[in-house]
């Protein structure tokens, strides 16, 4: 629990204090569809499949912090540093970086309590290491599906 509320805080002042590179409405929109995407994903691979959960294999508060206060601020800060005017190689190589960054912090999650909040049932780090580059590609095509309707908008 200690390594969760330490995370929470760490990521949030980083996404609250960095350089902007995005706006308020695409911030919001990150941080709903984080939530939105990660309770679909999580209902099916975590509750109906038992293939990791937090803290507890319960529905609970605690799981639902790392939910909707977590996660969204990481992928803000993932995709304000996005190379979008970058080549294809650049931005793979930030994918990379970030898998490998997300991979190490799922280490460190998977610390016992009071560190540790992340349990695995049959879930491997290696299912995350093909999962993760996919879901934050989704995250970019949901981004730029957003950036398309601002000027849409316009």
């Amino acid at each position: 629990m200690i390594g969760l509320i330490l995370a929470i805080i760490l990521f949030n002042i980083i996404a609250f204090k960095m350089e902007k590179n995005l706006n308020r409405n695409q911030m919001l929109h990150i941080w709903l569809f984080t939530i939105a995407f990660q309770q679909t994903h999580d209902i099916v691979v975590e509750f109906k499949y038992g293939a990791y959960w937090y803290l507890t294999q319960d529905v609970d508060w605690v799981g639902l912090l790392a939910h909707t206060v977590l996660i969204p601020p990481v992928n803000v800060i993932f995709l304000n540093y996005f190379p979008f005017k970058k080549g294809f190689f650049k931005q793979s190589l930030y994918i990379g970086s970030w898998t490998l960054g997300i991979l190490l912090y799922e280490l460190l999650a998977l610390l016992p309590e009071p560190w540790g909040y992340f349990n695995y049932g049959w879930w491997k780090l290696q299912y995350s290491a093909i999962v993760d580059p996919i879901l934050l590609l989704i995250l970019v095509g949901f981004f730029k599906c957003i950036r398309k309707l601002e000027r849409y908008n316009k």
